[in-house]
């Protein structure tokens, strides 16, 4: 199977560099809703045979302007959500007491079983996204399906997928609207792209 993993559009809590969760349905903004063009756009030829978005509405908007292009409706998965980031939900990043990376890594310390103050942890995140991979492996075979969801659902799928232990997710980077695939074969799993802008991704 080949699967496309796409971050949402832009929101207007992303632009305000605010924490945004599961507990955030935030719309996209106007940058985010071109984001979504430009997806649909560059995905028109590509052979999808389903589309799955997270429930919440930027996920959701961004997967029905490339499901446009396909004549598919959109399956809404509630794994796919964005963590839960619980207390931290609606923060400015600029207010935690150290850089978002360094505290991000003290919570993968205890090898992501540690849960956001009054969220979720990183592990429960990655066991519901991979439910979902699993169910869509077990029903497209060697076809080609797409996720549209969110910064932390996309890094733990691709981590789960590929082997990669936790220390490394500050390494990483997903931005809005960025695409990477992942292909499921008789020889193993390889990620055969990563974080690619969709205005210059090639099909």
């Amino acid at each position: 199977m080949r699967l496309i993993l796409v971050r949402h559009g832009e929101t207007y809590w992303n632009e305000g560099g605010l924490i945004q969760g599961s507990g955030s349905d935030i719309e996209l903004n106007e940058a985010g809703l071109k984001q979504a063009d430009v997806l649909a756009a560059s995905l028109k030829r590509e052979p999808v045979a389903a589309i799955i978005s997270s429930p919440l509405k930027r996920a959701v908007a961004t997967a029905r302007a490339i499901a446009g292009g396909h004549q598919l409706s959109v399956e809404v998965d509630t794994g796919l959500r964005e963590i839960n980031a619980g207390e931290l939900e609606g923060m400015p990043i600029s207010s935690l007491s150290s850089t978002f990376s360094q505290y991000l890594m003290g919570w993968w310390q205890e090898g992501g079983s540690q849960r956001l103050p009054g969220g979720e942890s990183f592990i429960e995140l990655q066991e519901r996204s991979w439910a979902c991979v699993e169910r869509l492996l077990a029903g497209y075979g060697d076809g080609t399906t797409l996720i549209v969801s969110h910064y932390f659902v996309i890094m733990a799928i691709i981590f789960k997928a590929v082997g990669l232990p936790l220390q490394y997710l500050t390494k990483f980077r997903v931005d809005t609207g960025g695409l990477s695939i992942i292909e499921f074969g008789e020889r193993g799993v390889r990620l055969v792209a990563f974080n690619m802008s969709a205005s210059f991704f090639e099909l």
